[in-house]
């Protein structure tokens, strides 16, 4: 019972080398060997990781500059045909741009008519689609405004015709209307 302290390193360390044995005391060549191996064995297992990521990473730089290059190149040989073709090409696109936009509005008034027309249905119907209440309110409003108006216009137009040889002259008959009391005044 001489080393009963085990680190962390010596229990990985002794499953990583499945062949030796389940005591590292078994290890042929001695324990300071087992550890000097286990040491090179992660400096393996990281000069192993860094050429896998300079290969991954070396590998991907060539693709990217290979992708370059033939972007460069195909820019330049289209260049030439775009310039030669351009009056036919903008043209062509702007009329491509201006069909897809007319069939995208017209879809797009088309949902909204339908909406529109399905929620006018159901109001008439009697049922109360989202915003009806509204609607209602100011319904009501609008109709009070509208028998306000007209009586007022009959006031004003009696008053004007004179049907009793009065005459509008404003300002009085509009304060006094609102409180209740008629005064009259005639003109000679």
């Amino acid at each position: 019972m001489a080393d009963t302290a085990r680190t962390h390193h010596d229990v990985t360390g002794r499953d990583q080398y499945p062949i030796l044995g389940r005591d590292r005391d078994q290890y042929p060549y001695g324990r300071s060997d087992y550890q000097m191996s286990s040491q090179d064995y992660s400096k393996t297992r990281q000069v192993a990781k860094a050429v896998t990521a300079v290969t991954a990473g070396g590998s991907l730089l060539v693709l990217s500059s290979l992708t370059l290059v033939g972007t460069v190149i195909a820019l330049t040989v289209a260049t030439p045909l775009l310039v030669i073709f351009s009056p036919i090409l903008v043209p062509a696109l702007i009329t491509v741009a201006l069909l897809i936009t007319g069939f995208l509005s017209s879809g797009g008034f088309g949902i909204a008519a339908i909406t529109v027309f399905s929620w006018i249905y159901k109001y008439a119907t009697g049922e109360h689609p989202q915003g009806s209440d509204k609607l209602d309110s100011a319904r009501m409003k609008l109709g009070g405004k509208a028998q306000d108006i007209k009586d007022r216009g009959q006031y004003y137009g009696q008053q004007h015709t004179g049907g009793y040889g009065q005459q509008h002259t404003g300002g009085e008959h509009d304060r006094d209307r609102t409180r209740g009391t008629h005064h009259t005044t005639t003109t000679t």
